[in-house]
């Protein structure tokens, strides 16, 4: 009997255990996706400064440094700043909480790019001297303008058929698919969306 309580407790711990799949892990960025289940706390971070996107809408709670909790509500889209060591999730209802974190391993920089390589549609939620975040979004048919952009991680909301052409003239394939987080190099293109989905991502350049 004493055997049987134990292994259902571990297996209930299990069934009930933040759930985090490392998605990217390079020199520049370590980026995971995280589940938070109903009064669960975050996992711990690597002590990086980092970013977090948000997966889903909903009640979740951000507690401090020295303890103090804040109940806030996030959206869908929505992208926060974190310094090193500073301020943790938690779950704060019945609704699972699901996010990105991006957390950045080098030292960072002063530089500012701003909207240089940007397409005029797109917007930027964020930059600091860690990051730019860009918020992608063009619909089924169309195509965005030449643009460039840097090294970066690709959060993807809602995944669609991709051809970019390249200044060469050359094409390649770069679909992407909902949920899908990936790491992209460098580049200057033409994307185009051939398929019947609009597509939505964000994107994180470290600096």
């Amino acid at each position: 009997m004493k055997k049987l309580l134990v292994l259902f407790l571990s297996l209930t711990a299990t069934a009930f255990a933040t759930t985090r799949i490392t998605m990217v892990h390079n020199e520049k960025v370590i980026a995971y996706q995280e589940i938070l289940h109903p009064a669960e706390n975050e996992s711990g971070s690597d002590g990086f400064p980092s970013v977090t996107i948000f997966l889903s809408d909903g009640p979740v709670q951000i507690m401090d440094e020295a303890g103090k909790p804040t109940l806030v509500t996030v959206k869908r889209g929505e992208v926060l700043f974190r310094p090193a060591k500073s301020w943790k999730l938690y779950a704060a209802s019945n609704v699972e909480v699901r996010f990105v974190r991006v957390e950045f391993c080098g030292e960072g920089s002063s530089e500012t790019w701003g909207r240089s390589g940007v397409a005029p549609d797109y917007k930027l939620p964020l930059e600091n001297n860690y990051c730019r975040v860009t918020d992608i979004r063009f619909a089924a048919g169309t195509n965005e303008p030449l643009h460039s952009h840097h090294d970066r991680v690709v959060i993807c909301f809602s995944g669609a058929q991709l051809r970019h052409r390249l200044p060469d003239g050359r094409e390649e394939e770069s679909s992407l698919k909902t949920g899908e987080v990936v790491w992209r190099k460098s580049a200057t293109h033409i994307g185009q969306n051939v398929g019947k989905t609009d597509f939505w991502a964000i994107t994180v350049e470290p600096k």
